[in-house]
């Protein structure tokens, strides 16, 4: 029995079902007993074909020629992939109830097949299927925003979680609100969901790559050994039969590793670890395979060369793993040479390594400027550089996302159409417009190309997150939630994943769940100021100011972030340090400069100051007005954005265009509970005081935290609080900086 239709792909097949098992084909996902089960694709190709001709005996050169495509692979690569699909369906390969095996022959698939139910509806008519051939050099121009109907307001997103800032938010959209009843439904039960770093058996093929230890003396140099790791890292995740732990923590290298534990821990059988020297032109590279289960050496070497060969040393390491773990290196290393060497121009591999790691630690426009810089000058060194133009892709979709830039967008689409002219195979330019089709709300094209780089399995598991905030906005959150835990299959100590799980348990109004998520995120990375920003602004909006203030504090003892400098400053005008909030809103709009949520923040901070002029409030809220109207002309459907602009018109005196907007903000149906409080402030200022109570009962009902609401001035001032609160001193009749809560975006 063959599930697919005449003509049909992945996409359009009809899951399989037996026992417990769910398997489907569409969305790459093995259910049991309704929890999925993490397989890696090739195992899972195994699988499909077993099931496409069941009872029917296949060969296991027919095996390995049809998921492999060829013969160049070790029969232990499909006997291990068997061991995988035995353990996910929790079967005793002594007595199989699915999977038999024919000694020396092959595989059958032997369980009982039960009939297809009615197909649910697809999440997108118009995405293309999961495999479909449509080249990524675009036979369609692409997107311009696009215009979305309600309820749902798509929204921009990238791979690590906004933070929260508060105030007339600072980037709250890089996730759209989910309006579905059912997705909060399912969502409900996934907020107790938390990944926990437990030991797990080792593979026997399988390795964790360590940072490289850099020896320079400069600690400038960090940028290459740690860019030279990642390099080898991905590559050696692309060997077929070869497991490689995509996240592995930093060991300094003073600190000896204990191998047996971090194997343990990791899951793997070896560890590669390596230092870097570099003096003038010349690299010295020692590097060390290390066997979990003794601790024992099983390979060491010192590569002393030029930098210009540094392609060579990595590809001689990376054989040296790949014969060491399986015995026989697929296709003589060519694969894994030419995924070392992305360009022959040395120079221009070291400057895009420069870029990449400002790109993978940004956290301000200015570092995504400086990553852009670098790769244009990678591009200038070697035109025909396509991972260095996938690159600038990625920083002007961080751009866009995070500052509301809307001139960052049309540069997105300008570069991702560059590097996929380049080189349409590379997975990094899929996953990049995956990135931005989903920024532009077109949901099929985004899935279309996330399934493509999911292939590589150095992507996998922030193309699964990126699916996952495709399947959300949507509404599908039973997808949404199976792609979120096959990421975290994939990569529990990836402190991004969890940050992203957070932000969604946020958007859900599950606050307490989003702080642990981002408190295990800090955990496994507590030196990424982002991490600690965006579980500040959690805890303001969980009434929690105390230990929100030592969080942003935390974030901005690592580097000031416009994010945590803004919501610290909220944090003050809350507790009437008025001239302190000043200060710390006129430093965020220095760091984040297009972005009208901050210049907002800084008009509200002005208002109730009594050392500030009418005429400084004035002219922050015009600059926010002016780029919230630029950035909704490329957003039309963010609601809190258009509830924002609402508020600044009537700072400004325009009150029959606040009324439009405010009515525009509901229509969308999104992020209920924000956009209720804006306009609770704004229909208070219009004079329609019931109006306003109503908004804030809507509000409250949303989940926003009692301290945002019992802050507001405007609402002190006339007497909506209930019971009215005791005023504050100080301030501007009427006294009313607005405070509520968000996500920024950023890398």
């Amino acid at each position: 029995m063959n599930r697919m239709e005449s003509g049909a792909r992945d996409g359009g097949a009809t899951p399989y079902r037996f026992g417990d098992v769910v398997v489907d084909p569409a969305a790459h996902t093995l259910l049991r007993a309704g929890v999925p089960q993490p397989v890696e694709p090739k195992a899972f190709a195994v699988l499909l074909a077993l099931l496409q001709h069941p009872g029917e005996l296949i060969g296991r050169d027919d095996l390995i020629d049809q998921v492999w495509g060829h013969r160049h692979v070790t029969p232990g690569v499909l006997t291990r992939a068997i061991a995988q699909l035995r353990h996910a369906l929790d079967e005793d390969p002594q007595q199989p109830r699915y999977i038999q095996t024919r000694h020396a022959l092959g595989y059958s698939f032997i369980g009982r097949l039960q009939e297809p139910a009615a197909p649910m509806p697809p999440p997108d008519t118009d995405a293309p299927a999961a495999h479909d051939t449509i080249p990524v050099a675009l036979a369609t121009p692409l997107p311009g925003p696009v215009e979305r109907s309600p309820p749902a307001a798509v929204a921009p997103a990238w791979s690590t979680a906004d933070p929260p800032v508060h105030g007339h938010y600072r980037a709250p959209w890089r996730w759209p609100a989910l309006a579905v009843v059912l997705l909060l439904g399912v969502l409900a039960a996934w907020g107790a969901f938390q990944w926990r770093a437990v030991p797990r058996s080792p593979v026997a093929a399988s390795v964790a790559v360590l940072p490289f230890a850099n020896l320079s003396g400069n600690a400038h140099d960090d940028y290459f050994a740690e860019g030279l790791a990642e390099e080898m890292s991905d590559a050696l995740a692309g060997v077929q039969g070869l497991k490689v732990v995509a996240s592995v923590p930093s060991v300094p290298h003073s600190q000896t590793v204990d191998a047996k534990a971090l194997g343990q821990r990791l899951g793997v059988a070896s560890i590669l670890g390596a230092s870097v020297r570099r003096e003038g032109s010349r690299v010295r590279i020692t590097a060390r395979l290390t066997d979990t289960a003794t601790g024992f050496t099983l390979w060491s070497h010192t590569y002393d060369r030029e930098l210009a060969g540094i392609f060579d040393t990595q590809s001689d390491i990376a054989q040296e793993v790949v014969h060491a773990l399986l015995g026989a290196i697929p296709d003589g290393g060519k694969r894994l040479a030419r995924r070392l060497a992305p360009t022959r121009n040395a120079a221009a591999f070291d400057t895009y390594l420069a870029g990449l790691q400002l790109l993978r630690h940004a956290a301000e426009p200015e570092a995504a400027d400086q990553a852009i810089a670098h790769f244009g000058q990678a591009l200038r060194q070697d035109s025909q550089f396509a991972r260095a133009q996938a690159g600038i892709c990625r920083a002007e979709i961080w751009r866009f996302q995070s500052s509301h830039n809307p001139a960052a967008f049309d540069n997105a689409k300008a570069a991702c159409q560059r590097a996929a002219q380049m080189d349409p195979s590379m997975p990094e330019t899929d996953q990049a417009l995956g990135d931005l089709y989903r920024a532009a709300g077109d949901g099929g094209r985004a899935l279309d190309h996330y399934r493509r780089s999911a292939q590589s399995p150095a992507l996998a598991a922030a193309s699964h997150v990126g699916m996952a905030k495709v399947y959300a906005a949507q509404g599908h959150g039973d997808l949404a939630l199976a792609q979120f835990q096959q990421a975290l299959a994939l990569d529990p100590d990836d402190a991004g994943v969890h940050a992203e799980l957070g932000y969604q348990q946020y958007l859900d109004g599950k606050v307490p769940q989003a702080v642990a998520s981002y408190r295990r995120a800090v955990e496994l990375q507590p030196g990424r100021e982002d991490l600690w920003e965006t579980l500040g602004a959690l805890y303001i909006e969980a009434g929690d100011d105390t230990a929100a203030q030592a969080a942003l504090e935390r974030a901005i003892g690592i580097q000031p972030t416009v994010g945590a400098v803004t919501n610290l400053g909220l944090l003050k005008y809350q507790h009437g340090d008025f001239a302190a909030a000043v200060a710390l809103q006129r430093q965020a709009t220095t760091l984040g400069p297009d972005d009208f949520m901050i210049w907002g923040n800084l008009g509200e901070a002005l208002r109730v100051d009594p050392a500030s002029s009418t005429a400084d409030m004035r002219k922050a809220f015009e600059a926010a007005s002016v780029r919230a109207e630029r950035y909704l002309v490329v957003e039309p459907r963010d609601a809190r954005a258009v509830a924002s602009l609402a508020f600044y018109r009537i700072m400004l005196g325009d009150p029959a265009r606040a009324r439009q907007l405010v009515a525009r903000a509901e229509s969308l149906h999104a992020q209920p509970g924000e956009v209720a409080l804006l306009n609770a402030e704004t229909l208070a200022l219009l004079g329609d005081l019931d109006g306003a109570r109503q908004r804030l009962q809507a509000a409250r009902a949303a989940g926003i935290a009692e301290t945002l609401i019992a802050s507001n001035y405007t609402f002190r001032h006339l007497g909506l609080l209930s019971p009215p609160a005791a005023g504050r001193p100080g301030g501007r009749e009427p006294s009313a900086p607005h405070s509520s809560a968000g996500l920024h975006a950023g890398e």
